[in-house]
């Protein structure tokens, strides 16, 4: 395993190599200067995408989500706070499949929410559903970095 990490900056998408042993030191990005962690799920778009997902090699959580979803709204704190809790050992992150079709057909998204864990662009895991806060800690439990 490398001793440095690859990751999108969340604000400007510009890539960034940090260090795995400054990833709790509230690294900054090297273009915008702005944290490239906040301890909030990120929002997706497909602009975003590929810097923050593609090319990350921090695991990466995404929330398939819409707004006229209730089980959707039910697991958005308990995703956010699983976000502060487990941030910057996994990034986690939110795409509206009502705003980025496109994205969810990609990803064959046929139930909201949806959770996917990302592993250097690629999809290592699947669980569609709410999922309360243990049993969310749990399932990430072997995708933490």
């Amino acid at each position: 395993m490398s001793d440095s990490v690859i990751l999108g900056c969340p604000r400007c998408s510009a890539i960034n190599r940090v260090s795995r042993n400054r990833l709790d030191d509230g690294p900054t990005c090297g273009k915008c200067k702005q944290h490239l962690f906040t301890g909030e799920p990120v929002p997706l778009t497909s602009d975003n995408f590929h810097p923050l997902v593609e090319r990350s090699e921090l695991p990466v959580v995404v929330d398939f989500w819409a707004s006229w979803c209730g089980p959707c709204k039910m697991m958005a704190p308990i995703f956010a706070e699983t976000a502060r809790e487990l941030e910057p050992r996994l990034r986690f992150a939110k795409l509206d499949t009502e705003a980025e079709q496109a994205l969810a057909a990609r990803f064959g998204i046929r139930s909201i929410p949806t959770l996917i864990v990302f592993r250097n662009g690629r999809e290592v895991a699947r669980q569609p559903g709410v999922l309360q806060g243990p049993q969310l800690r749990q399932w990430l439990e072997p995708h933490l970095a």
